[in-house]
Order: structure tokens, then sequence, then C-alpha cells
């Protein structure tokens, strides 16, 4: 490069610290934004309210990758000023009138399909497309002042496991670049078989306790494969992800990772209404 050219994504051409890659449950509907009286969602809550304080460096971007966006390929938010979208349904009147004004990322956005471009992936940008529930609200908690820019990445919806570590493994780049990536799913999520009456101090169903115990372990010792292969080895996985978009954003999340087989240490766990709140960050 010339001293007179130019790079064509200037907010990551100079190198940053490394961030490290995020998976996180993004909460129940709009959780953090909400009174919490059982205090369920109090460890995770401040878990993001300190998370930039614990990165090596303030990121330049978050990139979270969302449960609730599937696409032919992958894609990416390009616009400079993403709006909202509202996905979640019967919580009181003013969690729909959130507001987030923090700047979009379409030069991270281009960056990003560039690599999965290169890597033999279909990857495009969707300029018009909005930061779901599953992107907006945990870095409303991460980053309240919206002066952090970020977008969004979809799944594949093939939801293939390795699919979804590779792409990772092709965006593991941008964490030099400054960008700091998120999975944003549940690690368990069987919704259809929970016990709503039975409020948030209710333990565990069996289902739920086994699916997380199988992922603590796996994570504990760095079994990749057995992650990978979670239709043959996890028990329960009917009950505890009727379906699997939930699980799919740590997939991204370990493919990011520097050793995506390294052990890995939980950042928060526990239970909401029965749900795993497992989460973690690798280097």
């Amino acid at each position: 490069m010339t001293a007179n050219s130019q790079s064509p994504h200037p907010n990551l051409a100079q190198p940053q610290l490394v961030q490290p890659s995020l998976f996180i449950p993004h909460g129940g509907g709009p959780c953090f934004f909400m009174d919490d009286p059982a205090g369920v969602w109090t460890g995770m809550g401040d878990f993001l309210r300190h998370l930039l304080e614990s990165l090596p460096a303030r990121p330049k971007a978050i990139l979270l990758v969302s449960a609730h966006w599937e696409t032919d390929g992958f894609a990416f938010t390009g616009h400079a000023s993403p709006g909202l979208i509202f996905d979640y349904y019967g919580f009181p009147p003013h969690t729909y009138e959130l507001r987030y004004p923090a700047p979009g990322a379409p030069d991270v956005a281009a960056r990003a399909a560039g690599l999965l471009q290169a890597a033999g992936f279909k990857a495009t940008v969707a300029p018009e497309h909005g930061l779901d529930h599953g992107a907006f609200i945990p870095v409303m908690g991460a980053a309240p002042d919206a002066d952090i820019p970020g977008g969004e990445m979809s799944l594949d919806r093939s939801l293939d496991p390795a699919m979804h570590q590779a792409a990772g493994r092709a965006l593991a780049s941008l964490r030099a670049e400054g960008v700091l990536i998120i999975g944003s799913g549940f690690m368990t999520h069987g919704l259809p078989y929970l016990n709503w009456s039975a409020g948030y101090d209710q333990a565990a169903p069996k289902w739920s306790a086994e699916f997380d115990a199988w992922a603590a372990d796996a994570l504990r010792t760095g079994d990749l494969d057995t992650l990978l292969r979670y239709r043959d080895t996890a028990p329960a996985l009917r009950y505890a992800h009727p379906t699997v978009d939930h699980l799919l954003p740590m997939f991204v999340t370990l493919g990011a990772a520097t050793q995506s087989d390294a052990p890995v240490n939980t950042e928060i766990d526990g239970f909401w209404l029965g749900l795993s709140k497992r989460s973690f960050a690798v280097a």
C-alpha cells in the first residue's frame, strides 16, 4: 500500500489488541430493562454492564451473531443507523419504546462478508435489516451510551454446526482488528416444555440440567468434537433445543477462538425459568 492509498475499511485499518469472542444468553425478551424482583438476571446484567472494562481494549465495533435471524448463506446488517426489531411478545409497553441510536458498522459488515466469501461461503450485506432483540438487548446492557458501532450476523438456514464453526474461524481475524464477536443465543431453549406457572424460582427440569451439564463438561475439557456432534452426543436434545437456532451462535464463537478446542471457563451459569444461562468467553 502506498503512502497516498487508503484502506477500504478505514475504521479497521490500525492494528488493535485482540478481542475475545463470547457466547451469552440474550435473556427473556427485554429482561434487562424490566423489574426483576427475584434477581434472576442480576448476574448476567452485571456481567454485561462491566463487560467493556473487562476487555483488553475498547472495541472498535461489536458484531453479534443472533439466533433470531436465518438467511440463505450468511448476512450482515449494513445500515449506518440500524433500526430495532421488537420481535418479542407480551411484555410491558415501555419495552416496545426502547431506543438505541448506536451507529451501525457497514465497514465491518463489508469486511466480514468479504472474509466469508474468501473462505467459500455465501455471504451478503443486508443494508436495510435492523437489529433484533438477540442483538440490541445485550448490547444495550453492555454499551448503554450507544457510542460503539455495532451490527448483526445471521445464521445459515442449514443450522449446520460445523459450517458455523468454520464461519467463525473465517471471521477470527476481525478480533485483531478491534471487533468484539458475540454469539447470542441460549444454552437450553426448550420453551414448550417449561412449567410457566411455577415461577422464576423453579428448579431446572431434568432435560435442561442434563444438557447444561453435558455442555459444561465438553467446554471445560475443550471437547469440540462432542459439541459439534451434539445430535448424537447431547442428552435430552429434543427438549433442550426443539429447534437448534439458539445453540448455533455458540459454534461461531468457538470457531472465532484462537484455539477452538481449548478448555473454556464459564462466565455465567444457573437457570432462568429452567433454561440454562451458561455463557463463556474465549481468547
